[in-house]
């Protein structure tokens, strides 16, 4: 019986290290790093979490309705150092932002910089120097 439980307990540990690395996407896969895509909208939603902080912004289009644009930024401890708090931007802010647009066509972006209204830049990711 004590073999059993020894195997099975292995088996858990297997799978507690396995689910994470699976669980992560490809930057490349989802992101076209060949395009680039500057935006000015309405923070609508924050989502201060983990693997990755997100951003919802509310973008003017010339005609219709304002597209909300799904905003990837770092992980939220890679923020932090960077100098962003909980409290950075706020729903309501005017944000500018930097960055790489889906593969896919959705109004998908992952940051590489944001700028508030008054001006404060906040990196996100590697910005491209050219």
């Amino acid at each position: 019986m004590s073999k059993r439980i020894t195997v099975f307990m292995a088996f858990v540990a297997l799978l507690g290290w396995v689910g994470p690395v699976v669980a992560h996407h490809s930057h490349a896969a989802e992101y076209d790093e060949s395009k680039t895509v500057t935006l000015t909208g309405t923070v609508t939603k924050i989502d201060w979490t983990n693997p990755h902080a997100r951003i919802y912004v509310d973008v003017a289009q010339p005609s219709g309705p304002a597209a909300n644009w799904n905003v990837e930024l770092q992980a939220v401890s890679v923020l932090v150092r960077q100098g962003w708090k909980r409290n950075s931007l706020k729903i309501g802010d005017v944000v500018t932002f930097q960055g790489i647009p889906a593969r896919s066509g959705a109004n998908a972006a992952n940051a590489r910089m944001v700028t508030a209204a008054d001006g404060r830049k906040m990196l996100s990711g590697p910005v491209d120097e050219k």
